[in-house]
């Protein structure tokens, strides 16, 4: 049932965010891959990561990962070096994702997939064998799931993996991530230039890993500390992250500090509070935190600050189309964005008649009901529709706003 939200008239919150997925994924592969005894902890309760536990706790014929798309890339993989024949499928929308890049990398190092269905595309059957090749070329603007995918299967192939990387390379930052927990777990693995990237073969090492909390789930405080009034001097405390972070989204600090929110780092996290002018406008390549788009296109059209956002090209093969998503929820709010090719959103400050009570639509898609929420701020009585989709990375968003004042009517 829908969510009507009431924000309060003043924010202050202290917020235990949730571990992130996109290291709780990664660490769980590679622990997997190690073949030790040492899981893990502070994994994720999301969605995404409890289909990952269940998979490869179970390792049944049939793995269903749901809308999870971490865990599509990261098993096709994984179950490629991995004995036995299992179907790796998922939800409807998961069947239309695109997944033929990787299946054709990993086909070109010796693996066996073969598609149940439409070619390119979920489910897939797949058998695990030593693969042998030892090289691969792949554009660099693909998903950087899929560069993941490889890089941490790559210790397992007998000369390891020289992997290149062609044209623009969107997403580095979650390259690097995986970089740097392979290193964690035992195995180096480094770019060698600028486009490639080497791993040696070896074997993982059962590594005591704790998972830090999540810098994605962040940016939603971030933005309510933005769109929050001033005069009441919003302030909130996020529990468990780090300065140094390898987390790409902790670059979205940056950007907000542009848009007035000011980062101290404490002992036990980031306390948020407004300092400074917002600028009259706003243009940023978003390519290496795409998971952000939604939090700062929003946040941009309800401070009334134009903008130009290019990178985004991952956007259209998401959970949902993100980016005919924010054009069509954002005209219920009266605000009309305009895309122009595949890469880039812009507002230039053109309005048109919001909705009288507008309810936005979340397209099984976790990220368009947490980057519209904090609109509750300036739209009040706004409607989430579909509003448990959150469970996917942040199961206790809804919760947590409460805890920070919100009130949440049902229909």
């Amino acid at each position: 049932m829908p969510y009507i939200l009431t924000a309060p008239a003043t924010l202050k919150a202290c917020i235990t965010l949730p571990a992130s997925k996109s290291i709780s994924n990664r660490a769980l592969i590679l622990h997997a891959l190690s073949g030790g005894t040492t899981r893990p902890t502070n994994l994720s309760d999301c969605d995404d990561t409890q289909v990952m536990i269940r998979a490869l706790d179970h390792m049944p014929e049939v793995i269903d990962i749901q809308a999870a798309g971490t865990a599509m890339r990261f098993l096709t993989a994984y179950l490629s070096v991995t004995p036995g024949t299992h179907v790796l499928t998922g939800t409807a929308r998961m069947q239309q994702r695109p997944i033929r890049i990787l299946v054709d990398a990993l086909r070109t190092l010796g693996a066996h997939i073969d598609y149940e269905g439409d070619e390119g595309f979920p489910p897939l059957r797949i058998t695990g064998d030593r693969l042998t090749g030892s090289a691969l070329t792949l554009p660099g603007n693909v998903s950087s799931q899929y560069i993941s995918a490889l890089l941490m299967i790559a210790p397992m192939l007998p000369d390891g993996l020289r992997l290149r990387l062609t044209g623009d390379i969107i997403s580095r930052p979650y390259i690097d991530l995986t970089l740097q927990l392979m290193h964690d777990f035992g195995v180096p693995a480094a770019w060698t230039a600028a486009d490639c990237i080497q791993v040696l073969p070896g074997r993982y090492r059962d590594t005591a890993y704790r998972v830090e909390s999540d810098w994605s789930a962040a940016s939603y405080w971030y933005q309510l500390v933005a769109l929050a009034p001033s005069l009441h001097a919003p302030e909130v405390e996020l529990l468990g992250l780090f300065r140094h972070s390898p987390q790409g989204d902790r670059r979205g600090a940056e950007l907000f500090a542009r848009l007035g929110v000011h980062t101290d780092f404490t002992a036990r996290g980031v306390r948020l509070t407004r300092q400074g002018t917002p600028p009259a406008r706003l243009d940023a390549d978003l390519k290496d935190i795409p998971d952000l788009a939604q939090t700062f296109v929003v946040t941009c059209c309800l401070m009334g600050i134009p903008f130009c956002f290019t990178g985004l090209q991952s956007l259209r093969i998401k959970e949902t189309d993100r980016i005919q998503a924010l054009i069509t929820e954002l005209r219920k709010l009266g605000y009309v964005v305009r895309a122009e090719g595949d890469n880039l959103l812009r507002w230039d400050s053109e309005r048109c008649p919001a909705d009288e009570h507008p309810a936005i639509d979340t397209y099984e898609d976790h990220r368009m009901a947490m980057a519209f929420a904090p609109a509750s701020l300036v739209c009040p009585g706004l409607r989430i529709n579909r509003p448990q989709v959150v469970s996917k990375s942040y199961p206790h968003y809804w919760d947590d706003l409460q805890a920070a004042g919100f009130r949440i009517d049902f229909t």
